[in-house]
């Protein structure tokens, strides 16, 4: 199948077979390996993407559902001359370990903040929920978006 979308920015013009994963597409054919496979089966969130602005599991979509479609990836997140503010909250605040989450749990802090700008600790846990983390506790995790929403509000 012939596909078109845009990623990160740039548009793409590929052929994939339309029942191929996407997670395999952006990885193996793209070279994107910043979305990891945790699962396979849309449980952890490590495969993350925005689709049009909102959190999806890669792995449970398939090349056709790129079509005309506007995909970031973890990759496509930040500025090219640094990092996203969540990426920098994250790192001051060591919500990363192993790192293997770090991806789908930014993405999934971008989308949520993009719905709810001012969530409270609660609200961050509930929309964090489908990202699995065997590391941090979550404690670092929370703490970092919740970092990353005080600058933003100091900002504005």
């Amino acid at each position: 199948m012939k596909l078109s979308f845009a990623l990160n920015g740039e548009r793409i013009d590929m052929e994939a077979p339309d029942d191929r994963r996407v997670v395999d597409v952006l990885r193996e054919d793209l070279g994107l390996t910043g979305t990891k496979e945790g699962c396979g089966s849309g449980e952890c969130g490590a495969c993350a993407i925005l689709v049009d602005g909102e959190s999806k599991v890669s792995c449970l979509m398939v090349a056709a559902q790129l079509q005309d479609r506007k995909i970031t990836t973890i990759e496509g997140i930040a500025p090219k001359d640094g990092y996203h503010p969540i990426q920098e909250a994250f790192i001051e605040k060591g919500a990363v370990q192993c790192g293997f989450c770090s991806p789908g749990m930014i993405i999934g802090s971008v989308d949520m903040l993009s719905r709810n700008p001012r969530p409270t600790r609660e609200e961050i846990r509930d929309g964090l929920s489908g990202n699995i983390c065997r590391c941090t506790g979550y404690q670092k995790i929370v703490d970092a978006v919740e970092t990353a929403v005080g600058r933003a509000e100091e900002r504005s």
